[in-house]
């Protein structure tokens, strides 16, 4: 039984569906709002309602954004042959703190997963070839997850973008650096093996 008042009973509710949260991380926070001052605690909502009412998918690579196109997809300093294949967009973002790729995105918004009864018509894949239909892109890079959906979405996407006669590559898995082999599984270490190369 809660013996909380309605309204901090209804805030602990909201904000133990996020991701992550428990319900006494929930009961923390909704305790955190409720000591902050008024004016920053209607920033913070603010904030929530600004991001919800402002932010779109870009028409062209799908990523989340307040203006169409995205900053990325009107860089005119990127590779327009390369595409790179994310999840997600918290994906993107960790790809391009590598500094690594200096081509475009494609944000997928998911992965296949017949378990979570989510098919190939539930993330933008078609959005994703439309982009193909030109000479334009030459690589395709599948940078999925290395989960089984992962995987399975990366094998699904590579039956159909190759025989547009676009090269499809995948991103390698396996040891990070500076780790010790000691503590890896043999599926991350079969990984490692296959995708070695010369030096």
């Amino acid at each position: 039984m809660d013996y909380y008042a309605l309204p901090i009973a209804d805030l602990i509710e909201q904000f133990s569906k996020l991701p992550g949260i428990g319900r006494k991380t929930a009961q923390r926070l909704a305790f955190y709002i409720l000591e902050m001052d008024k004016l920053d605690s209607e920033r913070l909502a603010n904030a929530i309602i600004n991001a919800k009412e402002k932010i779109e998918l870009c028409s062209i690579c799908c990523d989340l954004t307040d203006e169409d196109p995205c900053y990325l997809c009107k860089n005119e300093s990127r590779d327009k042959s390369m595409i790179c294949v994310v999840e997600s967009a918290k994906d993107k973002i960790a790809m391009e703190r590598s500094r690594e790729y200096k081509g475009h995105y494609h944000i997928l918004h998911g992965v296949i997963s017949p378990m979570d009864n989510i098919g190939p018509g539930d993330i933008k894949i078609k959005e994703l070839l439309n982009r193909l239909e030109d000479d334009t892109v030459k690589e395709v890079i599948l940078a999925t997850n290395p989960t089984v959906e992962g995987e399975a979405t990366a094998l699904y996407l590579s039956k159909l973008i190759k025989p547009l006669g676009v090269k499809v590559t995948r991103i390698a898995h396996g040891i990070p650096v500076g780790a010790d082999l000691e503590f890896f599984d043999e599926i991350t270490l079969a990984k490692a093996m296959d995708n070695r190369r010369e030096m």
